[in-house]
């Protein structure tokens, strides 16, 4: 992953570079909250770069209610 100093602002190719890797990262499997974590970001920038960068955003996983019958 690209050395970025934590907190400081990502633009143009930086962005570019590091919003494919992502992006590739998360395709492969990982979730927001790991790529956060490894690249020192917040869930929130990775989220907004990921978008950015037309990535598919996968649902949120867990368990769902199902209505019930006769309702």
């Amino acid at each position: 992953m690209a050395e970025l100093k934590k907190g400081s602002r990502v633009t143009g190719d930086d962005r570019g570079k590091l919003a494919a890797e992502l992006k590739q990262r998360y395709e492969g499997g990982e979730s927001i909250r790991v790529l956060a974590e490894t690249s020192g970001r917040s869930y929130g920038f990775v989220h907004r770069i990921l978008s950015e960068s037309g990535t598919t955003l996968r649902g949120r996983g867990g368990a769902t209610r199902k209505r019930a019958e006769g309702a």
